[in-house]
């Protein structure tokens, strides 16, 4: 076997705790930069939120400008109009304010602006050259991780496809994680988000990249995932929860920014960049399936995952105990009314093909732990129908 040689990449400042948001006018004067572009949805600039952190800065003596385009799913459009705003009011550093979405895009129009040319011509590892433009991420919710991670996907509206651009440019400088602001979220959109950062530990550990670095961000993640993530559902205003999910999705996103993820992830950026589907609910229902195929390829790791989720496994074997792993994924499903398929958000048998093939060529694919055929893809989707 030859040399294999493993990364660690994370932001160069991250930021926890209560109050923490109120940090960002500072953060600017650290880097030395002046005119933000703020990047964010239409829901946080209509509450305020967006001028919450406009205010911050200005108060810190710098300038921001506001663009709320960002919408779920962002794609090459959003990018494309972000841009437009930020050099013609010569910003010198972005700010993304939200979930996955706002951060995604911010990146999109971040590696943009300081490379030149279209996103497209970032797709797949490493393709830019420049990281010159900080980046602040102001995180909104506990799932995607994007504040903190290398990873940047962006819908090809022409192709219908999910673009990943996993890029080490894309990292944000600086993360920032503030339970208050996710204290307000609605049960659906906190059980979705919560479940991607269930995905995001699960697949790193059993991803075939893991090492002893992401193996212990993953564990934990999916520890207070399990401890935590029914309570921030029952009662968004639970402080103690709020703040263990913004622990449990940042863990997540420290494990699969490094080990990556696998086919769960593959599968479910082709049923957003199809359906514009939410990517969390997408990932907590092909999940179970996914990880049920992927069982034999070491079930010691799915051991490891139902003792993580507060199962007891005594008296078991290995494989019992794998088999635990997968119920308790679903019964935390169930819990925190995830919907039961694919079928009921729309999704229809005859777009599975197209699905599975782009699938197999998403990066994600590259680290899951079993190795699929096309047919193998095709009926873990059908299963999840």
């Amino acid at each position: 076997m030859g040399e294999q040689i493993f990364g660690y990449y994370m932001p160069t400042v991250n930021l926890m705790g209560a109050g923490s948001a109120k940090q960002v006018g500072e953060q600017m004067n650290v880097l030395g930069v002046k005119k933000a572009l703020i990047v964010t949805d239409a829901f946080l600039n209509k509450i305020g939120m967006a001028d919450d952190v406009k205010t911050n800065i200005e108060a810190a003596g710098a300038q921001a400008i506001i663009f709320d385009g960002a919408e779920p799913n962002p794609t090459d459009k959003n990018v494309e109009a972000g841009l437009v705003v930020f050099k013609e009011n010569d910003c010198d550093v972005i700010i993304s304010l939200g979930g996955g979405s706002s951060h995604d895009c911010a990146k999109g129009v971040r590696i943009v602006a300081a490379n030149g040319g279209n996103i497209k011509d970032y797709e797949g590892v490493d393709q830019s050259k420049d990281a010159s433009i900080p980046m602040i991420a102001v995180n909104t919710t506990a799932g995607t991780a994007s504040e903190m991670t290398r990873f940047c996907i962006i819908t090809d509206t022409s192709r219908k496809v999910k673009m990943a651009i996993v890029d080490w440019r894309c990292t944000p400088t600086v993360a920032i994680n503030d339970p208050i602001l996710m204290m307000k979220k609605p049960p659906a959109l906190t059980a979705a988000t919560g479940m991607d950062a269930l995905t995001h530990a699960v697949e790193a550990y059993v991803s075939t990249a893991a090492t002893p670095v992401t193996d212990s961000a993953a564990l934990m993640a999916i520890k207070l995932v399990a401890e935590n993530l029914r309570n921030a559902v029952a009662n968004g205003e639970n402080f103690p929860a709020r703040d263990a999910m913004a622990y449990a999705e940042f863990l997540g996103g420290m494990a699969f920014n490094n080990a990556s993820l696998g086919y769960v992830h593959a599968m479910a950026h082709q049923l957003g960049g199809f359906y514009n589907l939410p990517h969390g609910v997408c990932n907590a229902i092909l999940l179970p399936h996914v990880e049920k195929y992927n069982l034999i390829s070491n079930p010691q790791r799915f051991a490891d995952i139902a003792a993580a989720m507060g199962e007891n496994i005594e008296g078991l074997s290995v494989r019992e105990a794998a088999d635990v792993a997968l119920e308790a994924i679903k019964t935390l499903s169930v819990d925190i009314d995830i919907p039961a398929g694919l079928t009921e958000l729309g999704v229809k048998e005859t777009d599975l093909k197209i699905m599975a093939e782009n699938a197999m060529k998403d990066a994600c694919a590259l680290t899951n732990p079993r190795t699929a055929t096309l047919e193998d893809i095709i009926n873990i989707y059908k299963e999840a129908l």
